[in-house]
C-alpha cells in the first residue's frame, strides 16, 4: 500500500472535483445577501436561484420544491416536523421504522408519542406493521449503517398519513422514490460541501413551519444563505448523478467481494444487510468475541479507515439500535463505505489484513 486507505465515506465523503472548482469560483461572486437590490445582492441571488434549479433537475423534483438548510439534520427535523405538525395537533402519534437515523429518532422523541415499526433481518420495514394513521410515517430510502433499500411506495400504499423520506444516506447515488410529502438530503454525503442540506417538500403537502420563521429568500429556511457552498453542493449533486450508473456498479461490485470474502474467511462473522437490493458503496459486518473500537483501532494502526459502533452516534460507540432493531450480532461491528475512487487492490488490501486482525484480537483475549 502507497498509503492510507480510507474505506469511511458514509458519514463524509471528500470534495467532489466538481464541487472544489465551482465553489473556489463562487466565493467572490456569491458573498452578498441575496435578498439585496444591489448588484451583487442580485448576483448572489442569481447564483442560488441556479443552484435550486440545478438540484431539482438532478433530482427530478420541481425548482420550489427545493429549500437549502444549514445542514441534513436540520432538514430532517423540519421535513418530519412540518408534516406531522397537524397530526400532532390532533393528539396523533409519530410513526418510523426501528432503524431510522438518530436525527429522525431524536425529532420524533423531541414532538411526543412514537411508533417504531419494525423491521426484518435485513433491515426491511414490514410492510403489515405500518400504521394506517399517524401524525407521519417516517421511512427511509435506505439504511446509513446496513444499505438495505426500503420499499418508500409500497409503505405510501400501506399508510394514510404524510410519508416523511430521509434520503440523505442515498441522495445522489440512488433516484429519489417517488413516494414522498417531504424528504431530506445532505449535501456532504455525495460530496459537496459539510454544511448544505437540503429540504423538499412537495408542492400540494400539508407542511407547517415547526420552528420560528426567519426573513429570508426561502420562507422554509432560517439563517443567511452559504450561496458558494449551495452552488457548489448542486453542482457536484450534478456530477455524482451523471456519473452513478458507473461508479455504483463498480462499487457494487466492490461491496460484493467485500462480503464474499469476509465471511469466507474471517471465522464466526455476520454480515448484515441485503446482499443485492442495497446501497451500492456500503457493508457492515459483526466479529464475534471481538471489540469493534479495538477492531477499528488496529485497522488504522494498518491504514483503514473504517467505522464502528452505531453509524450516526460512532463517538460513543454505543450498540448499534439499528443492528438491534434487526435482530443481528451488534457488538464487533465495522462498516465499511467506500469512496468513489477507491480500487480492488485496495479492497483486497482490506480483506487479505481481515483475518489476521480478528485472530489477533481474539487470541489477546485468550480465544
Amino acid at each position: 500500500m502507497t498509503g492510507p486507505t480510507d474505506l469511511d465515506s458514509a458519514s463524509a465523503a471528500p470534495l467532489h472535483p466538481a464541487a472544489r472548482e465551482v465553489l473556489l469560483a463562487a466565493l467572490d461572486r456569491g458573498y452578498a445577501d441575496p435578498r439585496r437590490l444591489h448588484r451583487p445582492g442580485r448576483e448572489a441571488r442569481l447564483l442560488l436561484d441556479n443552484a435550486r434549479e440545478a438540484t431539482a433537475e438532478a433530482l427530478g423534483v420541481r425548482a420550489d420544491e427545493v429549500t437549502f438548510t444549514p445542514s441534513g439534520t436540520h432538514a430532517v427535523h423540519l421535513g418530519l416536523l412540518g408534516l406531522a405538525a397537524r397530526g400532532l395537533r390532533d393528539g396523533l402519534p409519530l410513526a418510523h421504522t426501528a432503524v431510522e437515523h438518530s436525527a429522525v429518532l431524536h425529532a420524533a422523541r423531541w414532538a411526543g408519542e412514537t411508533v417504531d415499526v419494525p423491521v426484518d433481518r435485513l433491515g426491511r420495514v414490514r410492510l403489515d406493521e405500518v400504521p394506517r394513521t399517524a401524525a407521519v410515517m417516517a421511512c427511509q430510502a435506505a439504511n446509513h449503517e446496513v444499505g438495505t433499500r426500503q420499499p418508500v411506495d409500497a409503505v405510501r400504499g400501506a399508510t394514510d398519513a404524510p410519508l416523511f423520506v430521509d434520503a440523505c444516506a442515498a441522495g445522489g447515488r440512488l433516484s429519489l422514490p417517488q413516494a414522498w410529502d417531504a424528504a431530506a438530503l445532505s449535501a456532504h454525503k455525495w460530496g459537496g460541501p459539510a454544511g448544505v442540506g437540503v429540504l423538499l417538500v412537495r408542492k400540494r403537502a400539508r407542511w407547517h413551519h415547526p420552528f420560528p420563521t426567519d426573513d429570508r429568500v426561502d420562507e422554509r429556511s432560517t439563517g443567511f444563505e452559504n450561496v458558494p457552498a449551495v452552488l457548489a453542493a448542486a453542482a457536484s449533486l450534478q456530477a455524482v448523478v451523471a456519473e452513478r450508473d458507473e461508479v455504483n456498479a463498480r462499487q457494487h461490485a466492490l461491496v460484493s467481494v467485500v462480503r464474499r470474502r469476509v465471511a469466507a474467511e474471517v471465522p464466526d462473522v455476520e454480515v448484515v444487510g441485503d446482499p443485492d437490493d442495497r446501497l451500492p458503496h456500503l457493508v457492515t459486518f459483526s466479529c464475534l468475541y471481538v471489540d469493534g473500537e479495538a477492531l477499528v483501532s488496529e485497522l488504522d494502526r494498518r491504514g483503514f479507515g473504517i467505522a464502528s459502533g452505531s453509524a450516526c452516534t460512532s463517538s460513543t460507540l454505543a450498540p448499534s439500535h439499528v443492528l438491534e432493531a434487526m435482530g443481528v450480532l451488534s457488538h464487533g461491528n465495522v462498516r465499511l463505505s467506500l469512496q468513489r475512487d477507491v480500487t480492488r487492490e485496495q479492497v483486497d488490501a482490506f480483506c487479505d489484513a481481515m483475518p489476521e486482525v480478528v485472530g489477533e484480537l481474539r487470541a489477546r483475549v485468550g480465544l
